[in-house]
C-alpha cells in the first residue's frame, strides 16, 4: 500500500512509533543504514515491540542499495527545505515518502536529483521541525486518505450502536 523509508534513523524510540503507524496502517518500512540503534530481534523483544511481528521491515546497506533495490519508486521526499506543502502532492498507491534522520534531515544531493517531488509540512517560520515520528504520520495518512484508506476500518466500535 504505502512505503516509509527512513534514511539513516538515529532515536530508536523514534523508528519504534514509526514501526507502529506502519503496523496499523498496512504500510511497508524501510530502514537505510547506518541505523543508531539495534533492530535485532531481542532487542525488539527487550523494548516491548509487541506489533514488530506485523511491520514489513526492509534493510538497506546505503542510498545507492536502496536505490539498487528500488530503481522507479513512486519517491516524495519529506523536507523542511521544500518550496511547497505535502497538500499539493498527489500519492499514489504504492508511493514512497522518505525521510531523513533526525539531526540533519535527507542528504542535499538527493534533495537536488528529486528536488519536484520534495514537500513539507506547514509550521511557524521559527521552528525548526516536527518530531520524525509525528511528521512520518501526517504524511502517511495525508496519502492514504487520497487513497481512500485502503483495507483500514474507518468505523470503530461505536460505529455498531450510533448513527453519525
Amino acid at each position: 500500500m504505502l512505503n516509509i523509508v527512513l534514511v539513516e534513523p538515529e532515536i530508536p524510540q523514534n523508528t519504534g512509533n514509526i514501526a507502529r503507524t506502519c503496523a496499523a496502517t498496512r504500510s511497508s518500512l524501510h530502514l537505510v543504514r547506518p541505523l543508531g540503534f539495534d533492530i535485532s530481534e531481542r532487542a525488539v523483544r527487550r523494548a516491548g515491540l509487541d506489533y514488530w511481528h506485523m511491520v514489513d521491515l526492509h534493510v538497506y546497506d546505503s542510498l545507492d542499495h536502496f536505490f539498487a533495490v528500488n530503481p522507479q519508486p513512486d519517491l516524495w521526499l519529506a523536507t523542511t527545505k521544500a518550496p511547497r506543502d505535502y497538500t499539493c502532492a498527489r500519492f499514489q498507491k504504492g508511493c514512497w515518502l522518505m525521510f531523513g534522520k533526525e539531526t540533519a534531515g535527507l542528504p542535499e544531493d538527493l534533495r537536488l536529483r528529486w528536488q519536484d517531488r520534495c514537500v513539507r509540512i506547514p509550521m511557524r517560520p521559527d521552528a525548526r521541525s516536527l518530531n520524525l515520528a509525528n511528521s512520518v504520520a501526517v504524511l502517511a495518512y495525508e496519502a492514504l486518505r487520497q487513497q481512500g484508506f485502503p483495507e483500514l476500518s474507518g468505523a470503530g466500535e461505536m460505529a455498531q450502536t450510533h448513527e453519525l
